[in-house]
């Protein structure tokens, strides 16, 4: 003859012990406090995101290329369309350029340094700024692009000749 719990506990035959309740222990936890953490710090992280981007804003070229993953902080520097340079989001002219970079960087030259250029701005400040980050000494130099597909197709040009 199998016993069931509820027999176990019970008076008949035995001892005249006596249960309140016939519920045993409860062993769930119970996770609506957790829920309630994690769905506070998900909106404050989805706040808070967007906030931690570099401040200058330009129109970044369109590119297939994936995002680059470093560990350590870089350098931003910003290149607007009308030829404005920034170090992060401080205004710097061309030719204090590289001493401050060296400043911000310390001992570390191969630091990364991020250049973000507007899509808009002409080459010539780009490659000038490129210039005197290499010959400063810079070694990890990235250029900034919006993920994605280019907005526009390029224009073929004709050969000279033709």
């Amino acid at each position: 003859m199998a016993l069931s719990s509820g027999d176990a506990f019970s008076t008949r035959g035995r001892g005249r012990r006596r249960r309140r309740g016939r519920r045993g222990a409860l062993s769930e936890i119970n996770v609506t406090p957790l829920v309630d953490v994690m769905l506070v710090l998900l909106i404050i992280f989805m706040i808070s995101a967007p906030l931690l981007t570099v401040g200058v804003p330009v129109d970044l070229p369109k590119t297939e290329a994936a995002a680059v993953n470093d560990e350590r902080q870089p350098l931003t520097l910003t290149i607007r369309r009308d030829g404005g340079v920034f170090i992060q989001e401080t205004p710097i002219a061309l030719d204090e350029l590289s001493v401050r970079l060296k400043a911000l960087a310390g001992d570390g030259l191969d630091r990364p340094i991020y250049v973000r250029a507007d899509g808009a701005a002409p080459y010539t400040y780009v490659a000038q700024v490129m210039a005197r980050l290499s010959t400063s000494g810079f070694t990890k130099i990235d250029l900034i692009t919006d993920t994605g597909a280019p907005d526009e197709k390029p224009v073929p040009v004709a050969p000279a000749g033709d």
